[in-house]
């Protein structure tokens, strides 16, 4: 996203003399003595653009090519292509438009012809996103597709003549294929249902791809010459929601043989891999490498001896490898307090590259020998000046809950005790069907840094610790999983440097959605509310402008709107607005795409009954904050409003709930 280099505020009014509201203003200067009054003389503490420039410098996911000689990679910071040699050295830029399209899906994500010719990668520079080739020979571009539509997962075939690729040039997601040398394109499938994720059989004569139930939970594994003739239905796997349209479950994994394909599932409780006959035979598939933790990434080896894949252990994702023929997995890269994502094979099955992430490290590429287990690193995100050792490293803690719920949770104290007890801060994820990793939390460092107690739980309903309890808040958002924040309150209550009487609470996009809850469903628990890009009415937002995914994310956890509406309705924070007591302040972007207006609602109707709010949006975004001119000023706001009602010498008489 484009960074910005100022930011409109909104601001909204609680007195009803002026219903004019909701009017932009200019900057005011707040933020400028905010900035001021934060300028930290204690050495120890980051600056805020100390704390911005830690940022990695690369992203997406590497790809080793068929040569040897080069790993492809997207910068972090243009969106552009780079490619590093495995033994080191600087980066050698792909001179390549990539448009807006420049942060990629996974499955979007460019990649090396099978013989190392051509570069593939989707652009939007021509009007509309089709595939373009790079030619690693010569330098010349070509635009292979012209179909004006949406593509969201591509494939070569592994001898180059073609790319398979699903697009919805006629408002569904089929399977295509375009040929290399003239471009012509051919549409294999047309089914109502989405068909996507298309990958090649090892001889090229045929394509596996997904087909998705229409509630985005089931998944049939189909096979299909590559003319589009005799489909073939390989295997199904149910009751594994994909609300990325296909990209959890990912690309079906023709074993480098033909004789099997790779593929996730949870029908064991967990997202474990699983093997499967491609020839139809009767044969149940079976686990690769069963384990009570969520894995992911799996890769085939091209000799196809191994399997290496991630595996994901209360936020610490380590890297592992595994014969085809099953047996104990061995692990390969396993970093303290980090995470490693995104493996890569070396096209002699030698090697790996990587990423990798810690705590108090943003992500940088590696790679590491099959044999000895010797890594390299290949890129270095972390500024100079000895920032590292001036972050804080949080503590992992686990707290009871209600209904027998033990929640994991990081929690971040500043680097000073002294100035007596401080407040506390719930943070909490997107999602909600996501979770906290043993990753670099920037703007969670802010906030440590400058004297908060910030306590990140994985409630229920958060991924990373078994399908059950990813599935503890379904039909019950705002309520179940609300428990569970309030428990991480009454944990951090419990800790001798934080003052029970100032406890906050912030998020974004379903964090700022618990943040309305809060407010709203526990009235006055909370002394201060952020909501980063939060959502407050379920109903109107069915009715507004919306995209699919969220819908069926919605249906999926909250159950068919035409039969739970109620329920929808039960779990809108605007139903209980009157009963808020707690101050709170919404912030979003706005500008670039046409964006919710989920957050002017719930300003509207605080408005309404004078409750204490602030209301500022950040402009050339979408709904989310991701410019860092943007991000720096959004910080400011929120020390500034968290400053104001959770360091402040007012006191309730008993507490305050």
């Amino acid at each position: 996203m484009a960074t910005a280099a100022t930011c409109g505020r909104r601001a909204v009014r609680t007195d009803r003399s002026s219903r004019s509201s909701l009017r932009r203003v200019g900057a005011v200067s707040v933020v400028a003595l905010a900035t001021a009054l934060h300028s930290q003389a204690d050495a120890q503490v980051l600056g805020i653009d100390q704390l911005l420039s830690i940022e990695s410098v690369v992203s997406g996911t590497p790809a080793w090519s068929p040569r040897g000689s080069e790993i492809l990679v997207q910068s972090a910071l243009t969106g552009g292509l780079t490619t590093i040699s495995p033994d080191g050295g600087f980066p050698v830029r792909i001179p390549v438009d990539m448009g807006s399209s420049g942060h990629f899906l996974a499955s979007q994500m460019p990649g090396w012809s099978p013989e190392g010719r051509w570069i593939s990668y989707v652009s939007d520079k021509s009007g509309a996103p089709e595939i373009w080739l790079w030619s690693a020979d010569d330098g010349s571009e070509v635009q292979l597709t012209s179909l004006g539509a949406r593509i969201n997962s591509m494939s070569w075939s592994p001898d180059e003549r073609r790319i398979a690729f699903a697009g919805d040039r006629y408002g569904n997601y089929d399977i295509w294929t375009a040929d290399v040398a003239t471009g012509r394109v051919r549409r294999l499938t047309t089914d109502a249902r989405y068909d996507v994720f298309p990958a090649w059989t090892p001889d090229s004569e045929g394509i596996l791809y997904v087909r998705l139930d229409d509630a985005w939970e089931d998944h049939e594994v189909v096979a299909v010459d590559a003319d589009g003739r005799n489909p073939t239905i390989v295997l199904t796997d149910t009751d594994f929601f994909d609300y990325r349209a296909g990209g959890t479950f990912g690309y079906p994994q023709p074993s480098p043989d033909g004789r099997h394909v790779l593929f996730p599932s949870h029908r064991s409780g967990w997202i474990n891999y699983w093997l499967a006959p491609l020839s139809g035979a009767s044969e149940e598939p079976r686990q690769i490498a069963p384990a009570e933790a969520d894995q992911s990434a799996a890769k085939w080896s091209p000799d196809g001896r191994w399997i290496a894949y991630t595996e994901n252990h209360n936020g610490h994702h380590d890297l592992r490898v595994v014969s085809a023929d099953g047996g104990q997995p061995r692990v390969l890269v396993s970093p303290d307090e980090g995470v490693v994502s995104a493996p890569s094979w070396a096209p002699g099955s030698d090697a790996l590259a990587y990423f990798a992430e810690g705590l108090t490290k943003p992500k940088d590429l590696f790679t590491v020998s099959l044999d000895e287990g010797k890594t390299r690193q290949l890129t270095r995100s972390m500024p100079a000046g000895g920032f590292e050792d001036r972050l804080v490293v949080p503590e992992k803690v686990r707290y009871a809950s209600t209904d027998g719920y033990e929640i994991s949770a990081y929690l971040y104290r500043p680097p000073t005790t002294s100035g007596g007890s401080r407040p506390g801060v719930l943070w909490i994820h997107g999602g909600p069907t996501s979770q906290f990793n043993d990753t670099f939390q920037q703007h969670v460092q802010f906030f440590a840094q400058r004297g908060y107690v910030v306590l990140l739980p994985n409630i229920r309903g958060s991924s990373g610790y078994g399908k059950s309890f990813a599935d503890g808040n379904n039909g019950c958002w705002g309520h179940c999983d609300l428990e569970d924040v309030v428990a991480g309150g009454e944990y951090l209550k419990t800790l001798p440097e934080v003052d029970p009487e100032r406890i906050g609470i912030t998020g974004t996009s379903y964090g700022g959605v618990m943040t309305m809850y809060a407010v709203a469903f526990s009235p006055g628990y909370f002394r201060a509310g952020i909501a980063g890009s939060g959502y407050a009415d379920w109903v109107h937002f069915y009715h507004g402008e919306n995209e699919l995914r969220h819908v069926k994310l919605l249906e999926h956890e909250l159950g068919p709107f035409a039969t739970s509406q109620d329920v929808w309705q039960r779990s809108s924070a605007i139903t209980d607005v009157a009963k808020v007591a707690t101050p709170v302040f919404m912030v979003h972007g706005v500008g670039r795409y046409p964006g919710s207006d989920q957050s002017e609602l719930f300003a509207r109707a605080l408005e309404n009954y004078y409750k204490p709010f602030r209301y500022t949006t950040y402009p050339n975004e979408n709904y989310y904050v991701y410019g860092k001119a943007n991000r720096r000023k959004m910080l400011m706001d929120m020390l500034d409003f968290f400053d104001q009602f959770l360091k402040d010498e007012t006191a309730t008489i008993n507490g305050g709930r």
